[in-house]
């Protein structure tokens, strides 16, 4: 018999209490600012919804970063045997975690990526679009959480399904052979920021690689294969 489940919409279409992840889903899915999270029993429901969102979740709604998107996806049923996260993971993936992804149009191309928080299926940072590479974006991606966890004083595991970006990150070297031109000027200044910040900051969470082949898609996917 499958648990029962309850969902609290702090921020969305209509705020409340649902007791169905496709009545929630409705009231958050691409909602701006969108807070919600799930529990086992309506009285832990009722009590985090009259304590109002998580101070976590309250952050979000007054982020600096320029674009900030809701995620594009939301799964359809999230699992049942889990109450810290509203995605679909699988047991081995830990919600006390961000999940970072790059997406390039051609390589080189125009360049964006993004962190997604894992507990909430929310997108948290977002970046670009600038030329680049696909492996560069993957690269700032997981220094931008590094950097965003540390501003925040958080400490959460970073996801990301790029070998190469991770094997950069923990050399503190961004050893891309992309040209540098005045088109991408803009970006190796960024990318001189990051392994800055690389060099000046020791790294307290773990980074762990997001095993496509056995877990799907990562959450912080673009969706464009």
């Amino acid at each position: 018999m499958a648990k029962e489940k309850y969902y609290v919409v702090w921020q969305g279409r209509k705020p409340g209490i649902y007791e169905s992840w496709a009545d929630c889903r409705a009231q958050v899915h691409g909602a701006e600012g969108a807070s919600y999270k799930s529990f086992p029993t309506r009285a832990e429901a009722q009590a985090a919804y009259e304590a109002g969102a998580p101070a976590r979740q309250q952050r979000k709604k007054t982020t600096t970063v320029a674009k900030t998107r809701s995620v594009s996806a939301l799964p359809d049923n999230p699992p049942e045997d889990r109450h810290d996260t509203v995605l679909n993971l699988p047991p081995e993936v830990t919600a006390n975690a961000l999940a970072v992804d790059a997406a390039c149009s051609g390589n080189p191309g125009k360049m964006e990526y993004r962190g997604v928080d894992l507990a909430t299926g929310q997108e948290v940072f977002h970046f670009g679009p600038v030329w680049g590479t696909n492996n560069i974006g993957e690269f700032l991606a997981i220094v931008h959480g590094l950097a965003w966890l540390k501003q925040r004083g958080e400490k959460k595991t970073i996801y990301s399904d790029s070998r190469n970006a991770l094997l950069w990150v923990r050399a503190k070297k961004c050893k891309t052979t992309l040209a540098r031109t005045a088109r991408t000027e803009e970006l190796y200044q960024i990318i001189a920021r990051a392994e800055k910040w690389l060099a000046e900051n020791r790294r307290n969470v773990p980074l762990k690689k997001w095993e496509t082949s056995k877990w799907g898609e990562i959450p912080a996917d673009f969706g464009r294969k």
